[in-house]
Parts: structure tokens; C-alpha cells; sequence
């Protein structure tokens, strides 16, 4: 029987899949952990106590969010932004986490926006200015707008200066009259021989000759023999086509309409507003004139001109999405596409082109999100997260499966929001709601240093919805309180160590000045968490919205659910000159934690001693002195939720037979 020493010095792949519990051949096994819940990965390495979910407001029963909402972050300018909660007919508008009321003088806390619930699970969105567009293929488009002031806002359809045309049903047919163009190319007047040749409605219809050497789309009527027209293939001469030489396509209507459906996703890209799909053309994208975002008139073909392409493939590729990056990406259920451009040749009408990239299919009403390398997307199936980026090898796009060592944590993906980084003690972070438990799956992201590190939180209840307001992460999380289906408004907060929680401080003058506290309604029945200037109090139950502590506090209290993190090591193995360990019974003898400004900490259920009110940062160490097993696992928990750093793990092995 030996003793080695392991070290885990940091823990920066995460929480990885049980079907790599065997996978010591590979470096990521010894970063890794068996289980890293409520807890987030630090870029440096290590693992702290996930934030605490701050209360901030209860969505009423009268917009029924239990039918369904989506959160919607805008931006005004680098000072002022908001969090915009779409519900049944109705926007809730957030500003610093604080719900802004009598919206446009109405007296009503929210602006009626008739955007019903079946609309809000698959609808898209962008920004640009003042002005959020959102789309959806059931509902016209709309723009919200922001006025002078916090609670000034509005909302109306777009009215477009011109609508893409289409034949749904085309007929053509071979009018008996000869037709006179006026010139080759450009702006024409097209003459027919006699008889009553066309009409008003003709406006949007083509003309073609039979040989191919002349096209164009009637833009004006005149009278029943001559109409103004675009000529999109240039005649070969201005001599009359003779009759029966020539056909008249007509029944182009509005491609966007109640009949046909409308746009399905959206973005900004190059100085054009572009919509991705409709509900009858669903895998056809266009651009609108550059800074004209509301014109999508073809004109000329002209460079500023609007654009529009199909996706030409063996399949319909649906349109789920698209991101404006390095190139317009367009992301469909079959595969991820792009429009090529470089900044001395952008896209134009006469140079577009959509490239197929990949085939994996992205999940339809999840938007794709920018990250510092690549666009992160769920794949079709809702299994796996993939990262689409350009590769300089290659010279074209690739998709990485970045949760191949975490499938496990996507289950039913539903929401997903990006918080980027905002100092050097945090990476990216990459939120995703999992619909199936209600459970949150988090990846930190930090390319940079090749770290994906991947934790799950869950909560008393389930997460509905995230979004991120530029470095705030606001929740909607449903909670049953006091026998009564509730969602909430939650945001994450570092300085928060409990859920659904409210802080009491001297700095913000709310400090109960004695052990009754109220104003916890939405907590009623449930038994919280005290903190009290960093130390806790015993547990209540929230009763008529009230309850009574055991001591005032002097400088701040915390009043919340309590979540658990869980740190569990993967199966030891030491990587002896003598083989390999996996199999061979094992005890952990000894374990030595490195921690930092920590304040509570469990090794294999045994509390580990910390000065009362005091953070602190070094080693703490312990003898569990546990039974022999093959698995020899460490096993990190918290006993009270107070703040709590491991930067890694120092472990004496016994290894038997």
C-alpha cells in the first residue's frame, strides 16, 4: 500500500459528461470536475459560489406569463439602457432593475404592444438607435421607439416605402400586340401595338421577350397600352418585338403580407436592415436600401439598391436566424450559410452570393450570440453548442462542438443569453435555460486561454427566460409560493449569496431598526436564509410577509432562498510509473483546500472552522479519513450560504488493491 500526492491546480474544463469518466488519457480529465453545481469557473482556474439572484419584482397574474415571456434587452446609449419583458399584449419595461410605471401618462405600468403570446416564443429582434424592430412570421413587423424619457415609448407596425414582390401563382400569358421599348436599359416606357394590353394592377408585373434579350418590371401605368418600367436585362434594340414574341408575367403581390406570412428573422449588417425568411418564402433573405432601412425597392440593381437571394440548396433551409459579424451569417434547421464581402468589394445586388459553410442546423427561437471568436448556436436537435467561426486555414467557416464534454448539461435548451466580459477576474459568460428541469447551464468562456468551463445552477423553482442588459443578467423564474404558481424578475448579483433576495444596508438607509423585518410577500411561507453583517442568524418562515430575526443588524442583512454548491472531483487518478489507478481501491487521507476571501466551506460533509464574520484567504486542511473505494472523489459543499473560493485542491491518496 503507497500514499501519493495529488494536486489539482485549477478547474478550468468544468463540469464534464459521465461518459468520460474513463477518459484519463486525455489533459481536460485532470482540470475537470464530476460535478460543478451552483457554482461558476473563474478564468484564472478557480470555482467561486455562483451570484445570488436578487428579487426585483413579480409579474402580474393579468399578463399570464405562464403562457409565455421573453426578455429583451435595448440599449439607448452607452449611459442609459433597459430590460424589456414581453408578455401577453403587453412590454414591462426595467431600467436598473427598477420597474418603470405610468408609461406614456396612461397610469398603466407597461405599454400594450398587441404582440400575443403564440408570437412571442419565435420571434427575433434588433437594434439600431432609439428604434428595437421585432419580427415574427405570423405578425407584421413592428418598431418600438423610445422617446424623450424613461416611460415614453411607443409602438407601431412598420409602414414600408416598398414591399418585395413575388408570384406565388405566376401566369403569364402572350399578349397579341407587338411592344416598343423606349431604350435598351434604365428607366423605359414600354408601348404596345394596340388593344387593351394592361392595366393599373400591372404595377409590380414583368415583361420578358421570348429570346431572352430584354426583361423588365413595370413600375408605372400610363394607360392600357403604355407603362413605365426597370429594365433588369437590357433589350437588344429599341425595335418593336413582334407579337407573340413576348409575354406578360402577372400576380406579383407583396412577398410580406397577412395572406403570405411575414419576415422571420432580423438583423443590421453594412448600413441595411436584412430579414431572414418569411412564412412562405422561409428560406429567402433581403436587404434593404443602404440607410433606408424601410425601402426594399429593387430599383436599377443600383449598388445602394435592396438585395435579394434564396438559399439554392438540395433542401428548404429554413431561416432561423442570423448575426451580423465578420459577414452576414445566416443560420437555418439545415446548415449555416454566409454572404461573402471583403471592404473593398461589399454586398452588393450584383455580387451577392450566399455560401453554404456547415450542416448542423441551428434551434429555431434561439438567437445566436456573439462571442470574442465566433457566433455560438444551439444545433437543431437542442443537444449540443456549437461555435461558428472563420478559419484562416481554411478560408471558410467551421462549426466546433464546444459542449462535447458537457452534453450532458443541455436538456431541452429553450433561452440563451452571452454576458461578456467586464474586468480581468471574469470571462464571457454564456447562460442557457434548459426548459426540461428549469435548470441553468453556464459556460465561462475565455478563448484566449482555451477555457470552456461549464457549470449547471439550479434554484427553488425553475428558470424560465435569461437576458443580459449590458453587464446586469436578469431571470424570469417561476416559483411556487405559498401553494401559488408565481414568476418573478430576478437578477444575478455578486454581492448576493441567497435567491429571490432582498438586502438591507446602512448605505441605502433601508436597515431595520429592529428584529421585525416585513415586505417579504414574496416569500411567503417559504423559509429563508439570514445573513447579518457576514454572519448568519437562524432560519424563519416568511409568515403575513413578515419576520422576526434574532439580532439587528449593524452594517448590512441578506434575507433569501438558500442554494447549495456542490464541488465533486473527478476519480482519482495519479499517473504512477507503475500504471494506471482508476481500478484499484483508494482512501483520501488528507485534503488541503487553497481558498480565497472565503467565508464557509464543507469537505465530504464535514464543515471546515472559519472565523465568524471574517474572510479569509490560504489553505484550510482536513483529514476525512474515509473508507476505501474505487473512486476516491472530494466532495465540496457549503453548509451556509456565505461567499466561498476554491482555487484548487491539494489531496494524500492511500492506494490499495
Amino acid at each position: 500500500m503507497s500514499r501519493v500526492i495529488g494536486l489539482q491546480s485549477n478547474f478550468t474544463t468544468g463540469e464534464v459528461d459521465p461518459l468520460l469518466n474513463a477518459r484519463i488519457d486525455i489533459e481536460q480529465y485532470y482540470n475537470a470536475l464530476a460535478q460543478a453545481r451552483n457554482v461558476l469557473i473563474q478564468p484564472q482556474g478557480g470555482v467561486t459560489r455562483r451570484p445570488g439572484l436578487q428579487y426585483v419584482g413579480e409579474i402580474p397574474s393579468a399578463a399570464a406569463p405562464q403562457n409565455g415571456c421573453r426578455l429583451v434587452p435595448f440599449e439607448y446609449s452607452t449611459t442609459q439602457s433597459y430590460m424589456l419583458l414581453f408578455v401577453n399584449n403587453r412590454m414591462y419595461i426595467y431600467k436598473d432593475k427598477v420597474l418603470q410605471t405610468n408609461i406614456n401618462s396612461s397610469g398603466n405600468d407597461y405599454l400594450t404592444t398587441t404582440i400575443a403570446t403564440a408570437n412571442i416564443p419565435t420571434m427575433d429582434y434588433t437594434q439600431s438607435a432609439d428604434t428595437l424592430i421585432i419580427v415574427q412570421e405570423d405578425m407584421a413587423p413592428k418598431k418600438i421607439v423610445r422617446g424623450a424619457s424613461h416611460t415614453d415609448w411607443t409602438i407601431s407596425n412598420i409602414t414600408f416605402d416598398h414591399t418585395p414582390m413575388y408570384a406565388f401563382s405566376l401566369s403569364t400569358s402572350a399578349p397579341a400586340q407587338t411592344l416598343t421599348p423606349s431604350a435598351v436599359d434604365g428607366n423605359i416606357t414600354l408601348t404596345a401595338g394596340g388593344g387593351s394590353v394592361f392595366a393599373a394592377g400591372n404595377i409590380g408585373d414583368y415583361v420578358e421577350a421570348n429570346d431572352g434579350l430584354g426583361r423588365a418590371r413595370i413600375t408605372g401605368y400610363t394607360s392600357a397600352t403604355v407603362v413605365e418600367a426597370i429594365v433588369e436585362i437590357p433589350f437588344f434594340n429599341t425595335n418593336a418585338i413582334a407579337s407573340g414574341s413576348w409575354v406578360l408575367e402577372v400576380d406579383y403581390v407583396d412577398t410580406w403580407s397577412v395572406t403570405y406570412g411575414y419576415p422571420r428573422s432580423v438583423t443590421f449588417h453594412e448600413g441595411r436592415l436584412w430579414f431572414g425568411g418569411s412564412k412562405s418564402r422561409p428560406n429567402t433573405i433581403w436587404g434593404s436600401r443602404v440607410s433606408d432601412y424601410f425601402d426594399f425597392n429593387p430599383g436599377e440593381g443600383l449598388d445602394d439598391d435592396s438585395i435579394e437571394a434564396t438559399l439554392a440548396t438540395d433542401s428548404v433551409n429554413a431561416i432561423t436566424g442570423m448575426f451580423s459579424g465578420r459577414d452576414l451569417q445566416v443560420f437555418t434547421k439545415g446548415g449555416e450559410f454566409f454572404l461573402p464581402q471583403s471592404e473593398l468589394d461589399p454586398i452588393t445586388p450584383s455580387n451577392v452570393v450566399v455560401q453554404t459553410a456547415t450542416r448542423r442546423g441551428s434551434k429555431e427561437g434561439i438567437k445566436p450570440v456573439g462571442a470574442e471568436s465566433g457566433t455560438l448556436f444551439i444545433q437543431r436537435s437542442g443537444k449540443s453548442l456549437r461555435e461558428f467561426l472563420f478559419s484562416d486555414v481554411e478560408l471558410s467557416y467551421i462549426s466546433n462542438n464546444i459542449s462535447l464534454l458537457s452534453s450532458h448539461l443541455l436538456v431541452t435548451p429553450t433561452d440563451m443569453a452571452l454576458r461578456r466580459a467586464t474586468s480581468t477576474d471574469d470571462g464571457d459568460l454564456l447562460l442557457i435555460v434548459n426548459s426540461y428541469d428549469g435548470s441553468l447551464a453556464t459556460y465561462s468562456i475565455l478563448k484566449g486561454q482555451n477555457v470552456i468551463a461549464p457549470s449547471l445552477s439550479t434554484t427553488d423553482g425553475s428558470f424560465i427566460n435569461v437576458a443580459v442588459d449590458v453587464d446586469v443578467i436578469y431571470f424570469v423564474v417561476k416559483r411556487t409560493v405559498n401553494s401559488v404558481t408565481k414568476y418573478y424578475i430576478e437578477c444575478f448579483n455578486d454581492d448576493y449569496t441567497t435567491d429571490a433576495a432582498v438586502q438591507y444596508t446602512v448605505t441605502a438607509g433601508n436597515l431595520p431598526g429592529s428584529t421585525s423585518v416585513s415586505g417579504l410577500g414574496h416569500l411567503e411561507g417559504k423559509t429563508v436564509k439570514i445573513a447579518a453583517d457576514d454572519a448568519m442568524q437562524t432560519d424563519k418562515t416568511v409568515s403575513s410577509g413578515a419576520i422576526t430575526t434574532d439580532s439587528t443588524a449593524s452594517v448590512f442583512m441578506e434575507i433569501g432562498l438558500n442554494y447549495t454548491p456542490t464541488i465533486k472531483t473527478m476519480p482519482v487518478e495519479l499517473k504512477l510509473p507503475s500504471g494506471n489507478v482508476i481500478a484499484q481501491n483508494k482512501r483520501i487521507v488528507e485534503t488541503t483546500a487553497q481558498l480565497y476571501l472565503s467565508q464557509n466551506m464543507t469537505i465530504n460533509g464535514n464543515d471546515i472552522p472559519f472565523t465568524a464574520a471574517a474572510f479569509f484567504t490560504g489553505r484550510k486542511r482536513k483529514k476525512p479519513m474515509l473508507g476505501f473505494n474505487r473512486m476516491g472523489q472530494i466532495t465540496i459543499s457549503q453548509s451556509a450560504p456565505l461567499f466561498f473560493t476554491l482555487l484548487g485542491l491539494e489531496y494524500k491518496v492511500s492506494v490499495g488493491q
